[in-house]
């Protein structure tokens, strides 16, 4: 069933039910308990971060239920990266994923960005190659030292979100 969700930036105080997604989110696929441990800290959202001025959390919803967000971060004049984008389980394949994306890309554009990059979960590579990402190698993960994760590049014009 596709879902086509609200979505709106988050709110300090929604960081923790954020943080929790984000866990429940990365577990379904399969990671072991002690892999999903050393992740907790990467995937732990604080009220902070939602505040910051170089960051931007956004949230799908439906019916006021947190579907999934995403975050972006600006890099430089012209670069932002997808620093987070995650789906409730339950969701994942019914759109609010594609939903979260085209929005990151509509606001890097807004925003005056050309090029958002993006560091996957090796399970998410195929979602990132259809949202129109361009593999240019992979970057080191920062919970677990000697994992290599793939990395994106989408370049983006104003028409391409239209």
């Amino acid at each position: 069933m596709r879902i086509s969700p609200t979505i709106r930036k988050a709110k300090p105080h929604e960081a923790r039910t954020i943080s929790e997604l984000a866990i429940r989110s990365k577990a379904y696929w399969g990671y072991s308990v002690e892999f999903m441990e050393s992740c907790r800290d990467e995937l732990t959202v604080t009220a902070r971060d939602i505040i910051s001025d170089s960051l931007h959390y956004m949230l799908a919803e439906c019916d006021t239920k947190l579907l999934g967000y995403y975050a972006i971060e600006k890099c430089s004049e012209n670069e932002y990266e997808l620093e987070a984008l995650f789906v409730e389980p339950d969701n994942i394949g019914n759109g609010v994923g594609k939903a979260l994306t085209d929005h990151a890309k509509r606001t890097v554009v807004d925003l005056g960005g050309t090029t958002l990059k993006i560091q996957g979960d090796p399970n998410a590579e195929n979602f990132y190659r259809a949202a129109g990402g361009k593999k240019i190698g992979c970057r080191e993960s920062a919970s677990v030292p000697g994992r290599n994760l793939p990395l994106f590049i989408i370049e983006l014009t104003s028409a391409d979100v239209a």
